[in-house]
Protein backbone atom coordinates (compact mmCIF):
# COMPACT_ATOMS: atom_id res chain seq x y z
CA UNK A 1 0.00 0.00 0.00
CA UNK A 2 1.47 3.59 -0.72
CA UNK A 3 2.53 5.34 2.47
CA UNK A 4 -0.35 8.30 2.95
CA UNK A 5 1.09 11.21 4.40
CA UNK A 6 0.48 12.49 8.14
CA UNK A 7 1.09 15.65 7.98
CA UNK A 8 4.91 16.76 8.89
CA UNK A 9 4.65 16.34 12.61
CA UNK A 10 3.89 12.67 12.88
CA UNK A 11 6.14 12.23 9.51
CA UNK A 12 8.98 13.58 11.67
CA UNK A 13 7.72 13.26 15.57
CA UNK A 14 10.92 11.70 16.67
CA UNK A 15 13.01 14.41 15.60
CA UNK A 16 10.77 17.42 17.06
CA UNK A 17 9.58 18.13 20.46
CA UNK A 18 6.29 16.62 20.74
CA UNK A 19 5.11 13.80 23.12
CA UNK A 20 2.56 11.99 23.16
CA UNK A 21 0.33 14.52 24.99
CA UNK A 22 1.02 17.23 22.48
CA UNK A 23 -2.69 17.54 20.47
CA UNK A 24 -1.48 17.41 16.88
CA UNK A 25 -2.89 20.73 15.70
CA UNK A 26 -2.48 19.84 11.33
CA UNK A 27 -3.59 20.82 7.91
CA UNK A 28 -1.96 17.86 6.18
CA UNK A 29 0.98 20.42 5.40
CA UNK A 30 4.87 19.31 4.12
CA UNK A 31 5.40 16.85 1.81
CA UNK A 32 5.93 19.39 -1.00
CA UNK A 33 7.21 18.52 -4.27
CA UNK A 34 10.75 19.00 -5.52
CA UNK A 35 10.25 20.15 -9.44
CA UNK A 36 13.60 20.05 -11.62
CA UNK A 37 13.77 23.11 -13.49
CA UNK A 38 15.84 21.97 -16.92
CA UNK A 39 16.07 25.50 -18.62
CA UNK A 40 18.33 26.58 -15.75
CA UNK A 41 20.29 23.38 -14.95
CA UNK A 42 21.49 23.69 -18.77
CA UNK A 43 22.06 27.06 -18.76
CA UNK A 44 24.03 26.44 -15.17
CA UNK A 45 25.57 22.91 -16.10
CA UNK A 46 24.07 21.90 -12.87
CA UNK A 47 21.21 20.09 -11.34
CA UNK A 48 18.58 22.55 -10.30
CA UNK A 49 15.33 21.97 -8.43
CA UNK A 50 12.81 24.19 -6.96
CA UNK A 51 11.56 23.27 -3.45
CA UNK A 52 7.55 24.20 -3.80
CA UNK A 53 6.29 25.34 -0.41
CA UNK A 54 3.37 27.30 -2.33
CA UNK A 55 1.76 23.20 -2.02
CA UNK A 56 1.05 23.25 1.41
CA UNK A 57 -1.88 23.97 2.91
CA UNK A 58 -2.09 27.83 3.04
CA UNK A 59 -0.08 28.02 0.19
CA UNK A 60 3.13 29.34 1.81
CA UNK A 61 6.01 27.62 3.84
CA UNK A 62 4.67 29.27 6.82
CA UNK A 63 2.44 26.26 7.76
CA UNK A 64 5.67 24.29 8.51
CA UNK A 65 6.09 26.07 11.36
CA UNK A 66 2.66 26.81 12.25
CA UNK A 67 1.79 23.28 12.85
CA UNK A 68 4.22 22.92 15.09
CA UNK A 69 3.78 26.31 17.23
CA UNK A 70 0.26 25.81 17.27
CA UNK A 71 0.27 22.21 18.73
CA UNK A 72 2.42 23.03 21.40
CA UNK A 73 -0.09 26.44 21.90
CA UNK A 74 -2.70 23.59 22.51
CA UNK A 75 -1.05 21.47 24.64
CA UNK A 76 -0.10 25.47 26.80
CA UNK A 77 -4.10 25.36 26.93
CA UNK A 78 -3.78 29.26 25.77
CA UNK A 79 -7.15 30.49 23.46
CA UNK A 80 -5.67 33.49 21.99
CA UNK A 81 -2.81 33.64 19.72
CA UNK A 82 -1.05 37.00 18.27
CA UNK A 83 1.47 37.36 15.00
CA UNK A 84 2.81 40.73 13.09
CA UNK A 85 2.92 39.67 9.31
CA UNK A 86 3.63 40.63 6.13
CA UNK A 87 0.58 38.52 4.87
CA UNK A 88 1.74 35.27 4.69
CA UNK A 89 1.58 34.27 8.39
CA UNK A 90 -1.23 35.89 9.22
CA UNK A 91 -2.98 33.68 6.84
CA UNK A 92 -1.32 30.35 8.26
CA UNK A 93 -1.87 31.65 11.81
CA UNK A 94 -5.47 32.04 11.13
CA UNK A 95 -5.61 29.24 9.45
CA UNK A 96 -4.54 26.66 12.20
CA UNK A 97 -6.01 29.12 15.02
CA UNK A 98 -9.17 27.58 13.45
CA UNK A 99 -7.95 24.20 13.56
CA UNK A 100 -6.60 24.25 17.05
CA UNK A 101 -9.95 26.31 18.45
CA UNK A 102 -8.08 29.23 19.39
CA UNK A 103 -8.65 32.94 18.65
CA UNK A 104 -6.28 34.75 16.28
CA UNK A 105 -5.23 39.01 16.63
CA UNK A 106 -3.03 39.48 13.52
CA UNK A 107 -0.98 42.58 13.30
CA UNK A 108 -0.90 43.87 10.08
CA UNK A 109 1.51 46.99 8.49
CA UNK A 110 -1.70 49.20 7.24
CA UNK A 111 -1.45 49.46 3.21
CA UNK A 112 1.27 47.10 3.03
CA UNK A 113 -0.81 42.70 2.40
CA UNK A 114 -1.37 41.57 -0.92
CA UNK A 115 -4.83 41.11 -1.60
CA UNK A 116 -4.58 37.63 -1.58
CA UNK A 117 -3.05 36.95 1.76
CA UNK A 118 -5.25 39.19 3.00
CA UNK A 119 -8.10 37.55 2.11
CA UNK A 120 -7.15 34.55 3.72
CA UNK A 121 -6.78 36.08 7.23
CA UNK A 122 -10.25 37.50 6.85
CA UNK A 123 -12.40 34.73 5.78
CA UNK A 124 -10.34 32.56 8.48
CA UNK A 125 -11.62 34.86 11.33
CA UNK A 126 -8.62 36.63 12.24
CA UNK A 127 -8.82 39.77 14.03
CA UNK A 128 -7.15 42.29 12.26
CA UNK A 129 -5.02 45.02 13.91
CA UNK A 130 -3.26 47.33 10.73
CA UNK A 131 -0.68 49.91 12.05
CA UNK A 132 0.87 52.86 10.12
CA UNK A 133 4.12 51.57 10.48
CA UNK A 134 6.38 48.45 9.04
CA UNK A 135 6.39 44.66 9.61
CA UNK A 136 9.22 45.49 12.62
CA UNK A 137 7.05 48.18 14.58
CA UNK A 138 4.33 45.30 14.06
CA UNK A 139 6.52 42.56 15.80
CA UNK A 140 7.69 44.81 18.02
CA UNK A 141 4.17 45.22 19.43
CA UNK A 142 3.46 41.50 19.24
CA UNK A 143 6.10 40.47 21.46
CA UNK A 144 5.41 42.89 24.13
CA UNK A 145 1.95 42.07 24.19
CA UNK A 146 2.73 38.58 24.16
CA UNK A 147 5.24 38.89 27.63
CA UNK A 148 2.23 41.21 29.39
CA UNK A 149 -0.52 39.44 28.60
CA UNK A 150 -2.52 35.85 27.93
CA UNK A 151 -1.82 35.50 24.48
CA UNK A 152 1.00 33.04 22.56
CA UNK A 153 3.53 34.48 20.05
CA UNK A 154 3.34 32.51 16.93
CA UNK A 155 5.94 34.64 14.98
CA UNK A 156 9.12 32.65 13.72
CA UNK A 157 10.85 34.10 17.15
CA UNK A 158 8.87 31.65 19.13
CA UNK A 159 11.51 28.54 18.61
CA UNK A 160 9.00 26.50 18.07
CA UNK A 161 8.01 27.84 14.03
CA UNK A 162 12.14 26.64 13.47
CA UNK A 163 11.54 23.60 14.38
CA UNK A 164 8.42 22.84 11.99
CA UNK A 165 10.25 24.30 9.07
CA UNK A 166 13.28 22.43 9.28
CA UNK A 167 11.48 19.37 8.60
CA UNK A 168 11.91 20.86 4.81
CA UNK A 169 15.04 20.14 4.83
CA UNK A 170 14.82 16.48 6.02
CA UNK A 171 12.30 16.37 2.80
CA UNK A 172 15.01 17.62 0.49
CA UNK A 173 17.32 14.67 1.69
CA UNK A 174 14.78 11.86 1.56
CA UNK A 175 13.92 13.17 -2.17
CA UNK A 176 17.30 13.41 -3.81
CA UNK A 177 19.30 10.82 -1.48
CA UNK A 178 21.15 13.34 0.71
CA UNK A 179 21.82 16.89 0.52
CA UNK A 180 22.63 19.13 -2.21
CA UNK A 181 25.65 21.13 -2.81
CA UNK A 182 23.92 24.53 -2.69
CA UNK A 183 20.74 25.68 -0.89
CA UNK A 184 18.82 28.97 -1.86
CA UNK A 185 16.67 30.91 0.20
CA UNK A 186 14.79 34.06 0.45
CA UNK A 187 15.80 36.02 2.99
CA UNK A 188 13.73 38.17 5.23
CA UNK A 189 13.28 37.75 8.83
CA UNK A 190 15.59 35.16 8.24
CA UNK A 191 13.78 32.21 10.08
CA UNK A 192 14.13 29.89 7.36
CA UNK A 193 17.59 29.77 6.27
CA UNK A 194 18.16 29.36 9.99
CA UNK A 195 15.86 26.12 10.47
CA UNK A 196 16.84 25.14 7.29
CA UNK A 197 20.14 24.10 8.59
CA UNK A 198 19.50 23.39 11.69
CA UNK A 199 17.46 20.41 9.72
CA UNK A 200 20.91 19.45 7.74
CA UNK A 201 22.97 19.45 10.57
CA UNK A 202 20.68 17.36 12.54
CA UNK A 203 20.50 14.91 9.39
CA UNK A 204 23.55 14.59 8.98
CA UNK A 205 24.26 13.62 12.52
CA UNK A 206 26.21 16.52 12.98
CA UNK A 207 24.24 18.69 16.00
CA UNK A 208 21.59 17.89 18.65
CA UNK A 209 18.27 17.87 17.57
CA UNK A 210 16.08 20.43 18.54
CA UNK A 211 19.59 22.69 19.21
CA UNK A 212 17.98 26.49 19.03
CA UNK A 213 16.01 25.10 22.21
CA UNK A 214 17.75 23.16 24.85
CA UNK A 215 15.34 24.47 26.92
CA UNK A 216 12.41 22.28 25.42
CA UNK A 217 10.31 20.14 27.42
CA UNK A 218 9.89 17.44 24.70
CA UNK A 219 13.12 17.77 22.94
CA UNK A 220 13.68 15.07 21.04
CA UNK A 221 16.83 13.02 21.82
CA UNK A 222 20.48 13.31 21.20
CA UNK A 223 21.32 12.25 17.47
CA UNK A 224 23.51 9.21 17.91
CA UNK A 225 20.28 8.06 18.92
CA UNK A 226 19.74 8.15 15.51
CA UNK A 227 21.81 6.36 12.05
CA UNK A 228 22.49 10.09 10.15
CA UNK A 229 20.41 10.18 6.66
CA UNK A 230 22.98 12.78 5.23
CA UNK A 231 26.70 12.41 4.64
CA UNK A 232 27.12 16.26 4.14
CA UNK A 233 25.57 19.49 4.60
CA UNK A 234 25.10 21.94 2.00
CA UNK A 235 26.33 25.78 1.43
CA UNK A 236 23.76 28.21 2.56
CA UNK A 237 23.07 30.67 0.30
CA UNK A 238 20.57 33.53 1.04
CA UNK A 239 19.30 36.18 -1.35
CA UNK A 240 17.40 39.63 -0.17
CA UNK A 241 15.80 42.38 -1.71
CA UNK A 242 17.88 45.49 -2.43
CA UNK A 243 15.80 47.57 -1.15
CA UNK A 244 15.23 45.69 2.36
CA UNK A 245 18.99 43.61 2.36
CA UNK A 246 19.79 44.55 6.47
CA UNK A 247 22.67 41.54 6.39
CA UNK A 248 24.33 42.56 2.59
CA UNK A 249 24.12 46.57 4.57
CA UNK A 250 25.73 45.01 8.08
CA UNK A 251 22.66 46.26 10.02
CA UNK A 252 18.85 47.08 9.90
CA UNK A 253 17.42 49.38 7.35
CA UNK A 254 14.60 51.68 8.71
CA UNK A 255 12.62 51.46 5.82
CA UNK A 256 12.58 48.25 3.97
CA UNK A 257 10.63 48.60 0.30
CA UNK A 258 10.52 45.68 -2.44
CA UNK A 259 8.09 44.05 -4.65
CA UNK A 260 8.60 41.25 -2.67
CA UNK A 261 6.45 42.01 0.24
CA UNK A 262 6.88 38.26 2.23
CA UNK A 263 10.45 39.86 2.71
CA UNK A 264 9.96 43.75 3.16
CA UNK A 265 11.65 43.13 6.59
CA UNK A 266 14.38 45.42 7.36
CA UNK A 267 15.67 44.08 11.03
CA UNK A 268 14.97 40.35 11.14
CA UNK A 269 14.51 38.63 14.26
CA UNK A 270 16.62 35.73 13.37
CA UNK A 271 19.35 37.37 12.51
CA UNK A 272 22.37 35.26 14.80
CA UNK A 273 21.19 32.46 13.89
CA UNK A 274 20.92 33.24 9.93
CA UNK A 275 24.66 34.72 10.04
CA UNK A 276 25.59 31.10 11.89
CA UNK A 277 24.14 29.41 8.33
CA UNK A 278 25.57 31.92 6.37
CA UNK A 279 29.28 31.52 7.84
CA UNK A 280 29.51 27.67 9.30
CA UNK A 281 28.32 26.35 5.45
CA UNK A 282 30.40 28.68 3.77
CA UNK A 283 27.99 29.97 1.84
CA UNK A 284 26.81 33.89 1.58
CA UNK A 285 24.15 36.58 1.72
CA UNK A 286 23.32 38.75 -1.28
CA UNK A 287 20.80 41.08 -2.94
CA UNK A 288 18.94 40.96 -6.25
CA UNK A 289 16.95 43.56 -7.97
CA UNK A 290 13.07 44.03 -8.06
CA UNK A 291 13.08 43.57 -11.38
CA UNK A 292 15.92 40.80 -11.24
CA UNK A 293 13.24 39.14 -9.06
CA UNK A 294 10.11 39.61 -11.34
CA UNK A 295 12.39 38.35 -14.43
CA UNK A 296 13.02 35.30 -12.12
CA UNK A 297 9.25 34.89 -11.12
CA UNK A 298 8.94 34.72 -15.30
CA UNK A 299 10.89 32.29 -15.46
CA UNK A 300 9.77 29.85 -13.44
CA UNK A 301 6.14 30.11 -14.90
CA UNK A 302 7.02 30.15 -18.27
CA UNK A 303 10.09 27.42 -18.29
CA UNK A 304 9.14 25.47 -15.17
CA UNK A 305 5.59 25.44 -14.97
CA UNK A 306 5.50 27.27 -11.18
CA UNK A 307 3.83 29.80 -10.25
CA UNK A 308 5.20 31.83 -7.25
CA UNK A 309 4.85 34.82 -5.36
CA UNK A 310 7.70 38.03 -5.81
CA UNK A 311 9.34 36.80 -2.72
CA UNK A 312 9.61 33.21 -3.49
CA UNK A 313 11.66 33.90 -6.73
CA UNK A 314 14.45 35.94 -4.95
CA UNK A 315 16.00 32.46 -4.82
CA UNK A 316 15.54 31.88 -8.46
CA UNK A 317 16.67 35.74 -8.86
CA UNK A 318 20.15 35.10 -6.62
CA UNK A 319 20.90 31.86 -8.79
CA UNK A 320 20.88 33.11 -11.78
CA UNK A 321 23.15 36.17 -10.70
CA UNK A 322 25.47 33.87 -8.85
CA UNK A 323 25.84 31.20 -12.28
CA UNK A 324 26.33 35.08 -14.03
CA UNK A 325 29.44 35.72 -11.43
CA UNK A 326 31.04 32.15 -11.81
CA UNK A 327 29.94 31.21 -8.44
CA UNK A 328 28.27 27.68 -9.38
CA UNK A 329 30.42 24.91 -10.36
CA UNK A 330 29.72 22.27 -12.87
CA UNK A 331 27.60 19.32 -11.89
CA UNK A 332 26.13 20.64 -8.45
CA UNK A 333 23.07 19.89 -7.30
CA UNK A 334 21.11 23.49 -6.00
CA UNK A 335 17.38 23.76 -4.73
CA UNK A 336 15.62 26.80 -4.60
CA UNK A 337 13.33 27.14 -1.99
CA UNK A 338 10.20 28.84 -3.43
CA UNK A 339 8.44 29.92 -0.29
CA UNK A 340 4.91 30.95 -1.31
CA UNK A 341 2.50 30.51 -4.42
CA UNK A 342 2.39 32.96 -6.95
CA UNK A 343 -1.77 33.25 -6.72
CA UNK A 344 -0.69 35.39 -3.20
CA UNK A 345 -0.37 38.18 -4.77
CA UNK A 346 -1.77 38.08 -8.86
CA UNK A 347 -1.35 41.83 -9.18
CA UNK A 348 2.24 41.86 -9.22
CA UNK A 349 2.14 39.46 -11.58
CA UNK A 350 -0.20 40.62 -14.04
CA UNK A 351 1.57 44.06 -13.70
CA UNK A 352 3.95 43.10 -16.40
CA UNK A 353 1.62 41.00 -18.27
CA UNK A 354 0.39 42.46 -21.80
CA UNK A 355 -3.13 40.71 -21.65
CA UNK A 356 -4.88 40.50 -24.92
CA UNK A 357 -8.08 38.48 -25.79
CA UNK A 358 -9.66 37.42 -29.41
CA UNK A 359 -13.61 37.25 -29.97
CA UNK A 360 -14.79 35.63 -32.13
CA UNK A 361 -17.98 33.64 -32.95
CA UNK A 362 -18.71 30.58 -30.72
CA UNK A 363 -18.43 27.79 -34.13
CA UNK A 364 -15.48 25.11 -34.76
CA UNK A 365 -15.11 26.96 -37.89
CA UNK A 366 -14.00 30.48 -36.02
CA UNK A 367 -12.02 28.59 -33.59
CA UNK A 368 -10.25 26.92 -36.55
CA UNK A 369 -9.70 30.02 -38.71
CA UNK A 370 -8.13 31.98 -35.63
CA UNK A 371 -5.31 29.21 -34.34
CA UNK A 372 -4.62 28.51 -38.01
CA UNK A 373 -5.16 25.03 -37.94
Amino acid sequence: MAHIWQGLLNEYRDRLPVSQSTPIVTLGEGGTPLVPVPTLSKKLDAQVWVKVEGMNPTGSFKDRGMTMAMSKVAESGANTVICASTGNTSASAAAYAVAAGVNCVVVLPKGKIAAGKLAQAIVHGARLVQIDGNFDDGLNIARELSRSYPVALVNSVNPYRLQGQKTAAFEVVDTLGDAPDVHMLPVGNAGNISAYWMGYNEYAGRTTAATMSADFDAAAADPRDFAPVATRVPRMWGIQAEGAAPFVHGGPVANPETVATAIRIGNPASWDYAVAARDDSNGFISAVSDSEILDAQALLAAEAGVFVEPASAASVAGLIKAGEAGLVQKGWKIVCTVTGNGLKDTATALSRQEITTESIAPTVEAAVELLGL
